[in-house]
């Protein structure tokens, strides 16, 4: 399975609205003009269709300490391009607070989740939106509708306004007229394309002098610092005051297990450990998680770069050694490593693990575990980290939107399509030599061209689809400043929010980073 497909079963979180007060939905048509010709009317009904249409609705919720009156916007917005043409409608579910006298002292921070290809509900549903779905903390499977659905005192709305992103060709976003979809499919295109975004929907709202944060899980991190480099770059003069990456993804270098690239197999050796230890196969198992992690670091970086390093030089006692330790780190036999030639992938591990179990872990989460069709197999038939909760945000993201916010759009919500991983562009659109992805050194200079700019990172331990220590290795290098980083680990995995006090401290950690602004 490529990097590219397998990034694309990336997730995030939907936002349902809190205590009701009767909500109003508006859309924004314009009836034709009688006296016009057959011909002209023709036309006109055909340019009102295109029409972006907006849904408002207004509610009232406790988040953090704070009641906060505020409305809801979920509607589409067009995109033009030099001519005046419109190229794509982006659809986004905007939470902006109510008699807001100075917009200088409202934050504003713009959400969306990765894939590419995937809309934001994620983030929306399970994190930052003011109501959220409730699915097990233990890594259990979250199983059929009805579903959960709570107010979310934890939604950060109380520090700062939220308005979550639906790329083109995700949720109800699309291009428009002789536009393509995969037009906007690329590293570059699409970075550009929520920029163009963020630019009118800070003018419409009279937000261009409110402090900025943008964030993003797995690839929209990616997107999240790519983003930031159209936004400041050149005169666009959009400044942000700092991203908030969660499950981050910057440099795929990290992440890419092709032969002759080491790398990979480094940054995720202390992830194959937190799941060794998670599911008891480390022996003795050691009683501090943290301290383990810390271990299985150095033994990474000091120890087992330099033995795949080596190669074929790599014999006798010293290789032995180094068999020995990785055994103890992963869970995995000596004879197995050795087959490998202590070498093993992601996708390898999820099914090796706890193959004597006939289970398999969950790559979203390796705390979650599942059965294949085939025992004897060499990866996975399906993630069950996937299908354990996909289920439950799928349903309640399209029950909030169109019954609690009564959003009316003739076209399905597209939660995570394969069309736009398999189509995207992966370079800058310079040509030249060929090159892997790597985006970190955009946050690098967002720090010094933006004296204020900063970065929240967190990631889970038992992240095996975009590992914590590949993020670490990535933030130690590339420019970055680490005065102006948070790092933050937590007992989760790819969904940090499906473990309830991963939940807690992370909600809690975004809204201290707001309100520490500079």
């Amino acid at each position: 399975m490529s990097l590219r497909l397998t990034l694309l079963l990336t997730f995030i979180v939907y936002a349902v609205a809190v205590t009701h007060i009767t909500p109003v939905a508006v859309a924004q048509d314009e009836p034709t003009k009688s006296e016009k010709t057959e011909g002209e009317k023709g036309d006109k009904d055909k340019a009102e269709k295109e029409k972006p249409k907006v849904f408002t609705s207004d509610f009232s919720g406790t988040f953090g300490t704070e009641r906060v009156n505020y409305r809801v916007t979920a509607g589409e917005t067009f995109l033009k391009n030099d001519k005046g043409e419109d190229t794509a409608a982006i659809f986004s579910v905007a939470y902006t607070k109510k008699d807001v006298a100075d917009p200088r002292t409202r934050p504003v921070m713009f959400v969306f989740n990765g894939g590419p290809g995937s809309a934001s509900l994620w983030l929306h549903m399970g994190v930052f939106g003011p109501k959220r779905v409730i699915v097990p903390s233990d890594g259990k499977p979250a199983g059929a509708a009805p579903y959960k659905i709570e107010d979310n005192p934890l939604s950060v709305l109380d520090a700062t306004d939220l308005v979550f992103i639906d790329p083109v060709g995700t949720g109800y976003s699309r291009a428009l007229g002789k536009t393509k979809n995969e037009e906007f499919w690329g590293l570059k295109e699409d970075a550009e394309s929520i920029g163009s975004f963020i630019r009118i929907w800070i003018t419409k709202n009279g937000r261009w002098n409110s402090a900025k944060y943008i964030a993003g899980e797995s690839y929209g991190t990616t997107r999240a610092a790519r983003l930031v480099a159209s936004l400041q770059g050149g005169f666009n003069g959009v400044t942000v005051n700092g991203v908030v990456l969660i499950s981050s993804i910057l440099d795929f270098h990290t992440a890419d297990f092709n032969k002759g690239n080491d790398l990979p197999y480094v940054s995720y050796l202390p992830t194959y450990a937190a799941a060794a230890w998670y599911h008891g196969k480390v022996s003795p198992k050691p009683e501090s998680l943290d301290k383990f992690m810390e271990e299985a670091r150095e033994f990474a970086t000091n120890e087992y770069s330099v033995a795949l390093l080596k190669g074929t030089k790599l014999k006798g006692a010293d290789r032995k050694a180094i068999v020995a330790k990785l055994a103890r780190f992963t869970g995995l036999s000596e004879t197995y490593l050795e087959q490998t030639d202590l070498r093993v992938d992601a996708f390898r591990f999820m099914k090796q693990l706890l193959r004597d179990q006939g289970q398999v872990v969950g790559r979203f989460d390796a705390r979650y575990t599942g059965k294949d069709y085939d025992a004897a197999g060499e990866t996975f038939d399906n993630d069950p980290s996937g299908y354990g909760v996909d289920g439950a945000f799928v349903t309640s993201v399209n029950d909030y939107l169109t019954r609690v916010l009564k959003v009316d759009l003739d076209r399905r919500y597209k939660i995570l399509d394969g069309e736009p991983s398999s189509k995207w562009k992966w370079n800058e659109g310079n040509g030249g030599w060929a090159t892997h992805v790597n985006v970190a050194p955009h946050i690098g200079t967002a720090m010094r061209e933006n004296a204020d700019f900063r970065v929240y990172q967190a990631n889970g331990y038992y992240d095996l689809a975009t590992p914590f220590f590949a993020t670490d290795l990535t933030m130690a290098n590339n420019g970055i400043d680490p005065s102006r980083i948070q790092m933050s680990y937590f007992e989760s995995g790819h969904m940090i929010y499906t473990h309830e006090p991963s939940l807690r401290r992370l909600t809690s950690e975004v809204r201290a980073f707001i309100q520490a602004r500079r």
